[in-house]
């Protein structure tokens, strides 16, 4: 069974999202599937194929968003164990040029948004995290080279 990791954030948004489909955009896209129909022959009628074509597309969103959920598995960091985990967020610190510090929170694939500092636990970078301690020095490998980070908080 392939697990999904999703912060409860995340889950519902998903949700929402499923009802929003099952419910006003699929009734939105009968109605034009309907109104094409009455426009008489079906073989070169455009709007026939574009709804038809909508149709396939939302009925495909749908089953991927319910397979998704389905297999969903909720991330609830245990606050104050210490160590790198799902959804925790961390300050890093680079010892390679250029030293810089960067916060990142550790999510499931599904959220992910580097330029926010969300970064998967598959990702290189998370899976080289994740089971380490604040303080810890946790080495990265990059297409460019290593790349050596401390940790320096843990929240």
């Amino acid at each position: 069974m392939i697990k999904n990791y999703l912060s409860p954030e995340a889950y519902k948004k998903l949700k929402e999202e499923l009802n929003f489909l099952k419910t006003t955009k699929r009734q939105e896209v009968a109605l034009k599937i309907q109104e094409a129909k009455e426009l008489g022959d079906l073989s070169e009628n455009a709007a026939y194929q574009e709804a038809k074509d909508t149709q396939a597309a939302l009925e495909t969103r749908i089953l991927e968003l319910e397979l998704l959920l389905k297999n969903a598995v909720l991330i609830h960091p245990k606050k104050g164990n210490g160590f790198v985990e799902l959804g925790s967020t961390i300050v890093v610190q680079s010892l390679t040029l250029p030293k810089i510090k960067r916060q990142f929170t550790i999510i499931g694939a599904h959220e992910t948004d580097p330029n926010e500092g969300k970064i998967s636990n598959e990702s290189p970078l998370g899976k080289s995290f994740l089971g380490h301690k604040k303080g810890e020095v946790v080495i990265v490998k990059t297409p460019k080279g290593d790349v050596k980070y401390k940790i320096v908080e843990i929240k």
